[in-house]
């Protein structure tokens, strides 16, 4: 079974185990991403044990390429020593070491090829996994943005913020009673010696702005007339 098929079968499971319970998105995200994660770290520890295997059978493998050259030189020395029947047996033993490097050969491509597939298969599961980390934060981010406007919808709609403004409306209205009733003592009160000098200087004062508008109007009006 391929590493996204695996992975595929577990995310499944689990996803519609908490689809049954009505989950919330973000938690199945969460689980999506665990589960990614999780196998990333199983597939780069099964890498490791492959390129680990690789390393080991590349050393049998020259090991026995040095023993077949050893028994090569072995059939030599017997053959010029007249020796043929050793020189049969030393070709033997060079066959059979040859016939082990084939077989490791062999499985150094199942290794090679494991290796090349594995690697693929964390290529995509890490671009898949940056894909599902991207909607987790947009979720997140959603989810908070809503939260927001809905805690905000809920005060704007509040009895109990319209009551209070009602309240503060209320406590106005007082108050302005309360200033209208000590203004209201001051009604029909004697007029007093300040109270009159005041109202004179007003007066003056008033009469004064007047006369200094007469005397603007007047100054345009004689320019005009000249020109």
């Amino acid at each position: 079974m391929g590493v996204f098929s695996r992975l595929s079968d577990i995310v499944n499971s689990n996803i519609n185990a908490m689809l049954d319970k009505a989950e919330d998105p973000e938690k199945v995200v969460r689980l999506i991403i665990q589960e990614m994660e999780d196998t990333l770290v199983e597939v780069r520890a099964n890498a490791a044990r492959a390129l680990a295997d690789s390393k080991e059978v590349t050393r049998k493998k020259e090991e026995f390429a040095r023993r077949a050259n050893e028994w090569e030189s072995k059939a030599e020395l017997a053959l010029a020593k007249g020796r043929e029947e050793l020189a049969r047996g030393a070709i033997a033993a060079k066959r059979k070491a040859e016939e082990m490097i084939e077989l490791l050969n062999q499985e150094l491509k199942a290794i090679d090829d494991t290796v090349g597939k594995t690697n693929d298969d964390l290529a995509r599961l890490q671009a898949k996994l940056k894909e599902a980390r991207a909607k987790q934060r947009s979720l997140e981010i959603r989810r908070h943005a809503a939260s927001d406007s809905v805690r905000v919808a809920r005060q704007v709609n509040d009895g109990r913020i319209e009551d209070a403004l009602a309240r503060f409306d209320r406590y106005e209205r007082r108050i302005d009673e309360l200033e209208a009733e000590a203004e209201s003592w001051a009604l029909g009160r004697p007029r007093t010696l300040e109270d009159e000098f005041a109202e004179l200087e007003a007066e003056d004062a008033v009469n004064a702005e007047l006369e200094a508008l007469k005397r603007r109007v007047a100054n345009r009006t004689s320019t005009g007339g000249q020109g």
